[in-house]
């Protein structure tokens, strides 16, 4: 797991390549970041979040994991769910398809988590990806959050993509072009410079 900078470096190394992010940096504050584990349970709920909203999410969540009689939820356990069941805790049918499928990954050893340390950021992706229901977009957040590598930069996400076409005066939709050149200043710290993006707006 790598170590996270503190905020001297941070700043230090800000200043240098792009003042913007100082800015953020000294709106924001210190960095609060740190590894989240189990990554079944993190990429399972990943997929329970998907296209509702937070409050949905964690009761749906919630639900899901009260199947498991006081264990979490675990690839062999979540297998052996009956659809039915997995209906009933407000999953849809193409939602437990992808839960399913994740179980299959873990349990195949196809998403092979004793390597992530060695492995880098696109051999992680690649792996993630080929589980339904894990696009790109998941794959990083999984990388930043879970993984807390340093130098990620997910062009798709809404929010940074709006925050640097609003602070480098780009065009209405910026294409990957011209947001990769804009990370490209922050390395190796693009994941941190986008995480306080995110936490500047917010609040």
């Amino acid at each position: 797991m790598p170590a996270l900078p503190d905020q001297k470096q941070l700043l230090a190394h800000f200043k240098q390549c792009d003042p913007k992010i100082v800015a953020v940096i000294r709106a924001v504050g210190p960095l609060k970041l740190k590894p989240n584990k189990p990554y079944y349970v993190v990429l399972a709920r990943a997929i329970v979040s998907q296209q509702i909203s937070v409050k949905a999410a964690e009761t749906i969540y919630g639900r899901f994991a009260g199947l498991f009689a006081g264990c979490r939820p675990q690839p062999k356990n979540t297998r052996e769910l009956s659809d039915e069941k997995m209906k009933q805790a407000g999953l849809s049918r193409q939602k437990i398809s992808y839960l399913k499928d994740l179980a299959r990954h873990f349990e195949q050893g196809l998403i092979k988590t004793r390597r992530f340390n060695s492995m880098d950021n696109e051999a992680i992706i690649e792996q993630l990806v080929q589980v339904k229901g894990i696009g790109r977009w998941t794959a990083e957040m999984f990388l930043i959050f879970s993984l807390n590598r340093l130098d990620v930069l997910p062009i798709d996400d809404l929010g940074l993509k709006a925050w640097m076409q609003k602070n480098y005066q780009l065009k209405p939709k910026p294409d990957a072009k011209e947001l990769k050149a804009i990370g490209a200043r922050w390395h190796p710290y693009q994941s941190i410079a986008t995480w306080y993006i995110w936490a500047l707006a917010d609040g």
